[in-house]
């Protein structure tokens, strides 16, 4: 059973490499481009300062993940000799994405412990390094797939002990959660989930609720809504987009969203559009 796929088949999951190289000084990554960031270091170290925490020391090869936007900045000194890569993470429908809610603020990982990377890693800073034709789509895809390999990590070996994440690293909750990702225009019931789970009515709801931290229907609720807004976003009329997230009619989805969003899909893809544009100025200000 594919636990991921059915995730990124209803999310655009994109990276940009805009960094590669062996830094020296301070590198400062701002919040306001409304992306995550995901840095390789493959070699020496850095300091990880972030506001109001105290400053943490990656002295290791390592994955240093931030999912949400978030600022922080490296310190670097130039003995280290260190070698990084730095790339944009956008998970799609803004933080809409059930994976967001499920990761933490940050994660850092040391390479040697995620299964299957020496290749990926190998490629990666390969065509970082070298600037030949194609690298940047080359580069970016290669991100990408680098962190499909960490979100499988984090289900393989339960690092993320709550939230979807925790679901899909169960063996019988993963069958229900999964059938909702595919199937989120099917009219779920507890019963019919609890079924696919294997589980009794009863234990499914229990132990749903204290692995994933919600309920199956408010998880399916924000799920579907979550698909809608990717929808919408890809130009979809809310009148298609309702029948397909499992609601009969518009302004029954226009109710559910308001209520969880708190706004209305219009007014959600207005901001979203406002976002976008904003975050497109400042880094254009930024070349």
């Amino acid at each position: 059973m594919d636990r991921l796929s059915p995730l990124f088949s209803r999310f655009s999951l994109t990276a940009q490499v805009f960094y590669s190289g062996n830094p020296c000084g301070t590198f400062d990554f701002s919040d306001a481009k409304g992306v995550g960031y995901l840095h390789i270091l493959r070699r020496g170290s850095v300091h990880i300062i972030q506001p109001n925490t105290e400053p943490i020391l990656a002295a290791e090869p390592s994955v240093i993940f931030y999912p949400r936007p978030r600022q922080h900045r490296f310190q670097v000194d130039e003995k280290n000799e260190a070698e990084i890569i730095c790339t944009t993470i956008d998970f799609g429908a803004g933080l809409g994405n059930p994976l967001l809610s499920a990761l933490p603020d940050m994660i850092i990982i040391p390479l040697t412990r995620i299964s299957g990377l020496t290749p990926v890693l190998a490629l990666l800073f390969d065509e970082s390094f070298n600037h030949r034709c194609g690298r940047q789509a080359a580069v970016d895809r290669l991100a990408e797939y680098f962190l499909v390999l960490l979100l499988r990590h984090t289900i393989e070996t339960q690092l993320i002990t709550g939230g979807i994440l925790a679901g899909l690293a169960d063996g019988r909750l993963a069958k229900a959660i999964t059938a909702m990702h595919e199937r989120p225009e099917h009219a779920w019931s507890l019963e019919n989930l609890a079924h696919t789970a294997d589980m009794s009515r009863a234990r499914f709801a229990v132990h749903f609720r204290e692995t994933v931290g919600t309920t199956p229907l408010d998880y399916l609720t924000g799920w579907r809504i979550s698909v809608a807004q990717t929808l919408l976003k890809s130009g979809k009329p809310l009148k298609l987009v309702a029948p397909a997230v499992g609601y009969s009619h518009p302004i029954a989805l226009t109710r559910v969203f308001a209520k969880r969003v708190g706004v209305s899909p219009k007014e959600w893809l207005n901001s979203m559009m406002m976002s976008a544009s904003k975050a497109k100025f400042i880094a254009n200000a930024e070349l």
